[in-house]
């Protein structure tokens, strides 16, 4: 590699995390504001959603939102996401409508600022205990009782050899069956090779695509259903991310 180009790296690298930073920062006292009371929060996630656009904008990162269903805003839905990167959770923001409520590892509520907007506005969970997973179960059924919408990345981390998906856990599909609510599988499909998780955290021009998917409909299913739900979602997102990245097995 050329040491120009190895400058241009860097200083694209500076600008994403820049603007990233800078963005969020001026943005941080209108979270703060939001999350003061329940019925605000919904303008907390309208803020999060302007700072992925401004900063996608911003970066030059092309957005290609690919819909073979369009959700409607005030929908209720369980959306399932495979994982791949860091920027997953601001994809999110940026192309699904309406206020959703994500489910997140309980490392990102213990970054600096970031973690305070996002366990304040979001459900956080940590996979090892079961408390944790007991409560974050809870808050999902009490999301869904009041007519929102869940994100959800089933896999439950960022698996190593992405783009190829991690097992599911159970979660989204109990929530799903149990208040008989759609899964929609959403599929990311170059985020892996944006910011891949590779620990050195150069972004790279790619498009952005996400392809929001034909609901799977649970009315009538149950518990005993749970399996099967769980492996059509999967295969659903295989299919797409496998039409881009045609190496997965």
């Amino acid at each position: 590699m050329s040491t120009l180009k190895k400058i241009r790296i860097q200083l694209y690298r500076f600008w994403v995390y820049l603007c990233f930073l800078v963005v969020f920062l001026i943005l941080f006292p209108f979270f703060v504001l939001f999350i003061q009371k329940e019925s605000w929060k919904k303008y907390g996630h309208m803020v999060n959603k302007v700072w992925a656009h401004i900063v996608f904008w911003s970066c030059g990162l092309r957005t290609d939102v690919r819909y073979k269903f369009k959700p409607k805003s005030n929908g209720s839905y369980v959306y399932c996401v495979n994982h791949s990167s860091y920027l997953d959770i601001p994809s999110l923001c940026y192309s699904l409508p309406g206020y959703f409520v994500l489910i997140g590892k309980s490392s990102l509520a213990k970054i600096p600022l970031f973690g305070y907007m996002f366990r304040n506005l979001y459900i956080s969970v940590d996979r090892k205990s079961p408390k944790s997973r007991y409560d974050a179960l809870k808050r999902s059924l009490e999301t869904i009782d009041k007519g929102l919408s869940l994100a959800v990345f089933p896999e439950g981390t960022i698996p190593r050899n992405a783009p190829q998906m991690a097992p599911f856990k159970d979660g989204a599909f109990r929530t799903a069956i149990e208040k008989q609510v759609p899964i929609v599988p959403v599929a990311i499909i170059n985020n892996w090779k944006i910011l891949p998780d590779d620990g050195q955290f150069i972004p790279r021009l790619y498009p952005m695509i996400t392809v929001i998917c034909e609901p799977i409909i649970t009315k009538g299913m149950t518990m005993d259903d749970l399996k099967t739900l769980q492996k059509m979602t999967y295969d659903i997102l295989h299919h797409e991310l496998k039409q881009f990245n045609p190496q997965l097995v």
